[in-house]
């Protein structure tokens, strides 16, 4: 029910992840006639693949994440996460409010023995093809050990979903010496030398694109501002290429001639490719959709959580924390 279009987009993308992923049964979680209404207009009716279970309650993209707990426990977004708590979904992806998303799900889930805080993770291009980034919001100020562990569950995800051993591990900062940063910064890099992970030490902020390491590591302020810019730029950047290109009949010609490079890079760029957010260090998978999410975009979240499934990235990363013995803060 949420998100920016709620059932108008999240039907019709789950009837074209089921179409490419037939063996995945859904179960479509909100106000039943409102999803019945719309399963309607695409020609569908419910069934044992794609089930409906009745939600009486909304949460609104601008309620406090709190309030929306205590006061709201039929609402969507809570009876799809208590699905996942008791086993009868596998992932729960949501394109509602993240800070209620977060609070619920750390309330019902609970964390991994060894994680005092969960982040969320997204996967970004790069010139190398896909890097990792957490934290990107949950998590405003960090201690080093937070980072830490962003570190060890960002490794896990990569080793899981992408199959490598020994993904490499960047800490984000103002530079690549040593010298350079906070003392929360330095302190975490010291941690994570130590740690077992492969860690390549610092990184800045254009070795995110470059794909100078697998996983990237920082707070959530500094991964929100991040992403949000790169977001940005992105736009601005396709923006001004369709400037351009339609700015003379004679430019508008050579867009002709270029159509093909442009729909390469068009593609290549498109963020809707990259959707679904990873809220990782929980005892289940969540999955937080962009709230401007199109049918596409959604889709993909839900290919997501899938490939999260297939290869166990909760039993991953709790296996990594038990094996860890990091410095430990209280939350």
């Amino acid at each position: 029910m949420g998100g920016d279009h709620g059932p108008h987009v999240i039907v019709p993308a789950a009837l074209a992840f089921q179409r490419v992923e037939p063996g995945i049964d859904l179960i479509l979680v909100g106000i039943a006639d409102v999803i019945e209404a719309e399963l309607k207009t695409q020609g569908v009716i419910a069934g044992s693949r794609l089930r409906i279970r009745h939600a009486s309650e909304v949460i609104g993209m601008d309620e406090a994440p709190a309030v929306a707990m205590r006061s709201k426990k039929d609402s969507s977004m809570r009876v799809a996460v208590d699905l996942v708590k008791r086993g009868e979904a596998h992932a729960c992806v949501s394109a509602g409010n993240t800070g209620a998303l977060m609070a619920i799900s750390r309330f019902v889930l609970k964390t991994l023995n060894g994680v005092d805080r969960p982040a969320i993770c997204t996967v970004l291009p790069s010139t190398q093809g896909r890097v990792y980034v957490l934290d990107l919001g949950a998590n405003v100020d960090c201690t080093a050990e937070h980072l830490l562990q962003f570190g060890v569950m960002g490794a896990s995800l990569v080793a899981a979903v992408e199959h490598k051993d020994r993904p490499t591990v960047g800490l984000l900062n103002i530079g690549s010496e040593e010298i350079k940063g906070n003392d929360v910064v330095k302190q975490a890099a010291e941690l994570l030398r130590v740690s077992g992970l492969n860690f390549y030490g610092n990184v800045e902020g254009n070795d995110i694109f470059k794909g100078t390491t697998d996983v990237v590591v920082c707070d959530g302020f500094v991964g929100n501002v991040a992403l949000k810019a790169s977001e940005g730029i992105a736009q601005m950047m396709g923006g001004f290429i369709k400037e351009e290109f339609t700015r003379t009949w004679w430019t508008k010609l050579l867009a002709l001639i270029a159509r093909p490079v442009i729909k390469a890079f068009r593609h290549r760029m498109d963020h809707r490719r990259y959707n679904g957010a990873s809220l990782l260090g929980l005892r289940g998978i969540v999955i937080k959709s962009h709230g401007s999410a199109d049918v596409f975009a959604f889709s993909q979240a839900l290919h997501r959580a899938a490939e999260e499934v297939r290869n166990g990235v909760v039993q991953g990363i709790a296996h990594r924390m038990d094996h860890m013995q990091p410095v430990r803060t209280d939350a």
